[in-house]
């Protein structure tokens, strides 16, 4: 297995942690000198904080580990693309590597909808490895999305009959 790969596993076991409390399951590490210095998982929900992203904890994390808001050094591994909030803080604070697994076609800002980590007007670029176990990251989203979904449609079934 690839380093890379087993880093991202690390992400999805964090992506788990999420679904476990209900959040959209996506998790994110992030490594320097091949140790672990930030994890993190979304909480919007929990926290009642928009930008709770999985991204954000792991890099405030790392952050406070370092004692220093930049990491030009580090990589960020995050189970899903980055959005345009979570990329945009990845270039404030220098990562010098992202990878990321599924796509999202949707909110995706790394190359998806927009591409904020190799924007050449902005004063740092982001070297971007993607789709590293999109497939196993994808399953992870999809089947989260389909069991709310079906919630959904049950909870109108019982609304109908009571």
């Amino acid at each position: 297995m690839q380093k890379d790969d087993v880093y991202m596993q690390e992400a999805i076991l964090l992506a788990k942690q999420a679904q476990q409390i209900g959040e959209v399951p996506v998790g994110a590490i992030v490594v320097l000198d091949d140790v672990i210095i930030g994890r993190g998982f979304n909480q919007s929900i929990t926290l009642s904080d928009p930008s709770a992203h999985a991204e954000m904890i792991a890099i405030r994390e790392a952050a406070q580990h370092l004692q220093n808001y930049r990491m030009p050094e580090a990589t960020l591994y995050v189970t899903l693309e980055p959005c345009a909030m979570c990329a945009g803080m990845l270039v404030h604070a220098r990562i010098k590597r992202l990878v990321f697994g599924a796509f999202d076609a949707k909110t995706g800002a790394c190359g998806s909808v927009m591409d904020l980590t190799s924007h050449q007007d902005l004063n740092h670029i982001i070297a971007v490895t993607k789709g590293v176990l999109k497939d196993e990251c994808g399953d992870i989203l999809s089947r989260f999305f389909a069991q709310k979904r079906l919630e959904k449609k049950q909870n109108k079934k019982l609304l109908r009959k009571g």
